[in-house]
C-alpha cells in the first residue's frame, strides 16, 4: 500500500528476539497508522485478558508507530502508546521527534517493545541493522547527560559507519521513567515530550532507557507524485502565513487564556481568572528565550521557542514554556513569575517528568497542605503557593519516590484514593482529573475556551486536552484520531477535507470524510473506549459515575468577569445522554452490541459483556 513500507521491528526484551512483521493491507486501510493501529495491535495481542494486565509489567506492550503521512506532511510526530498506567485504557501519546523521519528513512513504519530486560538496555536501529545494548552508561542520567551521550558517543559511531550524516533520531526516559513514575514522560530533544497516557513509566519498566534510530534511505512509494508535490506547496505557503503562532508559539496563552476566557488552572483550579501582567508575553521575550523560531523537521511554522534560566548557577534550558506547562506548572502553583515557572518546566524536562499531570498533583497536594489534611511532618517541608523551591523540591521527591514522593508517584487519583484512607477524610473532591488523568489547561465553567461541559467527562481519553469530545462528534474526538492515526500536528489548522485529500494523495485509499466520520473513525473510538471500560486491573471505571467532570468544576467560579459561573449537573448529564446516542454508546455508556457488530468488532462486543453485567449490577444512586 502506497505511504507505507508495512515493516514493523517486533523486539522482545525479555528474550532479545528482533524480528520484523507486517500487518494485512486491510488492517493498514482500517486502523491508519499511530493510534489507531496502535489501538488495534493492543487489542489483537492483549484484548482477551486486558483486565489483568498491569501496565507496568513485562506483558505490556509499548508501540512507537508512525503514520502513512510522516516525512510527507510538515512536521515529525510520533505515536507512543500501550495499557496507559494512568487510566488503564489506551492512550494515544504524540511527541516530535527526528525519531519519525529516521525510522521511516531507515524501512519502518513502527516499533513494537514487549517484555522487560535483565538489565538497563537501549534499541539501537541503523538502517536495517537492529541492536540491543547495554545502557549501564547512561541509566541514571538526566535528559541533557542522556542525549550528550548519545550525540557524543553514538553519533560518531554512526558517522563512522555511515560517513556524513545527520544526527540520529532518539527518544528516551529521564529518571522518573527509570522509578516507574505515573506521570513520566517520554522524551526528545530535551524538551519534546509524550507525557499524557504515562508511557515514561512503562518505558521504564521494560528497563529500555533508550531507543536511536538512523536511517539513510527514500520515503515509501506515494500514489500521485506530482499532486503531493502541489498540495505541500499549498500547504506551506498556508503555515508560513501563520503569523501568531510562528511568532509567539503558544506562550501567550500564559496571561491571556487566564484573562481573557477565564480558563486558566491557578490554584489547583480554585480560580481560573488573572490579570498578572508580568506573564505577558513581552516578559517571556525579553527575560528568558534565547531562540525565536524553533521547528520540528520541515515545518515551516517553527512556533517552537527555547527558553534558558539559570538556578544556583546551573543552566537549564525549555521550550517556551508552552501554554499547558506553563500554566500548570505556572499559575496552578501559585506561581507568577516567568523565570521561577521556566525553571519549573525546564527542571520537569530534565527530570522526565510530564508537566500537566505531574503539576496536576503537585497542586493538589499544594492545596491539601493549605487546609491543613497535609502538615509538614507529611512533606517534610512547608509548601505555599508560589513557592518555585519548594515545588522543585516536591517534583524531585516525586521522581526519586522519596518520602511521600513514593505516593504520589501514582499520580492525582490513586494518590487521593490513598490518601482519603490514611487522613479518613474524603479529599478525592480536590483531585482535577478524568479517569486518572489531569485534564488540560482549559477550564469549561466560563464557556469561552472549550465551551462544551462534557468534553473531558466523554473522552477515550480521559483529561486529555488533545482528545475532546464534542457534538457534532465530527468537531471533536473522531477529528483528533486522524490526527494522531494519520500522524500530524493540530496546530496546523487546516480544513479537515483537504487533510483527507493529502491523506488519499499518499496512500491512494480513496477515503471520504464521510467514511471516515461514519465507520473509520468510529470504529477506532469504539474499540479504544472497549479498552477503556474493561481497564483493571487496580481501578476500572463506571460510566454512570466517572464520565464525568471532575468535582471543582461544579463550583462557582470566585473572581473575575466569570464570577459565579458553573457547571450544571443536570445539563452535563443530558448533553452526556446526547453524546452516547451520537457515537452509538448505550444508556449506560457501553459501546452497543448492534454499532460494534456493524464495525466489524463481533468479538469486542462479546468481551464487552463483562463489562455489561458488571456495570449493570452495581448500584448507582
Amino acid at each position: 500500500m502506497y505511504g507505507y513500507w508495512n515493516k514493523f521491528i517486533d523486539v522482545d526484551l525479555t528474550t532479545s528476539r528482533v524480528k520484523v512483521v507486517s500487518f494485512d493491507e486491510d488492517i493498514l486501510k482500517k486502523f491508519i497508522g499511530g493510534r489507531g493501529l496502535g489501538v488495534w495491535v493492543l487489542w489483537r495481542e492483549l484484548g482477551k485478558v486486558w483486565e489483568v494486565i498491569d501496565p507496568l509489567g513485562p506483558e505490556n506492550l509499548l508501540l512507537v508507530l508512525t503514520g502513512p503521512l510522516t516525512g510527507f506532511y510538515p512536521g515529525a510526530k510520533v505515536c507512543v502508546t500501550g495499557k496507559s498506567p494512568q487510566s488503564n485504557g489506551v492512550v494515544g501519546s504524540t511527541l516530535s521527534t527526528e525519531l519519525a523521519i529516521e525510522l521511516r528513512t531507515a524501512g519502518y513504519d513502527g516499533i513494537i517493545i514487549r517484555g522487560s530486560a535483565d538489565k538497563p538496555t537501549y534499541l539501537l536501529i541503523v538502517n536495517d541493522r537492529v541492536e540491543l545494548r547495554d545502557a549501564k552508561d547512561i541509566w541514571g542520567l538526566g535528559s541533557r547527560e542522556t542525549i550528550n551521550y548519545i550525540m557524543n558517543k553514538i553519533y560518531p559511531e554512526i558517522r563512522k559507519d555511515l560517513g556524513p550524516c545527520n544526527v540520529p533520531g532518539y527518544i528516551y526516559v529521564g529518571p522518573a521513567g527509570e522509578r516507574l513514575v505515573r506521570t513520566a514522560a517520554v522524551m526528545s530533544k530535551l524538551t519534546h515530550a509524550a507525557g499524557y497516557g504515562g508511557y515514561g513509566a512503562v518505558m521504564g519498566s521494560k528497563k529500555l532507557k533508550a531507543i536511536i534510530v538512523k536511517g539513510t534511505g527514500p520515503l515509501p512509494e506515494v500514489a500521485n507524485k506530482d499532486e503531493l508535490v502541489i498540495k505541500l506547496k499549498e500547504l506551506w505557503r498556508t503555515l508560513s502565513r501563520r503569523s501568531g503562532l510562528k511568532e509567539w508559539g503558544t506562550t501567550p496563552g500564559i496571561y491571556n487564556v487566564g484573562y481573557e476566557t477565564s480558563s486558566e488552572p491557578i490554584k489547583n483550579w480554585r480560580e481560573e481568572w488573572h490579570d498578572r501582567k508580568e506573564l505577558m508575553i513581552s516578559n517571556f521575550e525579553c527575560g528568558v528565550w534565547i531562540k525565536r523560531f524553533w521547528s520540528d523537521f520541515g515545518c515551516p511554522t517553527a512556533c517552537m521557542k527555547l527558553s534558558k534560566v539559570i538556578k544556583d548557577g546551573k543552566v537549564f534550558i525549555t521550550d517556551g514554556p508552552d501554554y499547558e506547562m506553563g500554566a500548570y506548572l505556572g499559575t496552578n502553583l501559585g506561581v507568577f513569575d516567568v523565570k521561577g515557572l521556566t525553571y519549573l518546566s525546564a527542571l520537569a524536562d530534565e527530570l522526565g517528568l510530564d508537566g500537566i499531570n505531574t503539576g496536576n498533583v503537585m497542586g493538589f497536594v499544594a492545596e491539601l497542605f493549605e487546609k491543613g489534611i497535609l502538615s509538614k511532618d507529611d512533606l517534610g517541608f512547608e509548601l505555599r503557593w508560589g513557592d518555585v523551591d519548594a515545588f522543585a523540591k516536591l517534583m524531585e521527591m516525586i521522581t526519586f519516590r522519596e518520602g511521600i514522593g513514593d505516593l504520589l508517584a501514582e499520580g492525582t487519583y490513586r494518590a487521593a484514593l490513598k490518601l482519603s484512607k490514611a487522613k479518613g477524610v474524603d479529599v478525592t473532591k480536590y483531585a482535577v482529573h478524568v479517569k486518572g488523568i489531569a485534564v488540560g489547561a482549559h477550564g469549561v465553567r466560563s464557556g469561552s475556551d472549550y465551551p462544551r461541559s462534557f468534553s473531558y467527562a466523554t473522552s477515550v481519553q480521559g483529561g486529555d486536552h488533545t482528545s475532546i469530545a464534542s457534538i457534532p462528534i465530527e468537531e471533536g474526538e473522531l477529528r483528533d484520531i486522524f490526527y494522531d492515526s494519520a500522524i500530524v500536528c493540530m496546530f496546523n489548522f487546516i480544513d479537515f477535507n483537504k487533510l483527507i485529500e493529502f491523506y488519499n494523495v499518499v496512500t491512494g485509499a480513496g477515503l471520504t470524510p464521510e467514511r471516515w466520520f461514519k465507520e473509520l473513525g468510529l470504529r477506532i473510538l469504539h474499540l479504544q473506549r472497549a479498552l477503556l471500560l474493561i481497564s483493571g486491573p487496580d481501578i476500572y471505571w463506571d460510566p454512570r459515575i466517572h464520565d464525568d467532570n471532575p468535582e471543582r468544576f461544579y463550583e462557582p467560579l470566585p473572581t473575575g468577569p466569570c464570577l459565579g459561573k458553573s457547571l450544571s449537573r443536570d445539563e452535563v448529564r443530558e448533553c452526556v445522554r446526547k453524546y452516547y446516542e451520537l457515537v452509538g454508546y448505550d444508556e449506560f455508556g457501553i459501546p452497543k452490541s448492534d454499532v460494534l457488530k456493524s464495525l466489524g468488532l463481533d468479538d469486542v462486543d462479546e468481551k464487552l459483556n463483562d463489562v455489561r453485567a458488571r456495570v449493570k449490577s452495581s448500584q448507582v444512586n
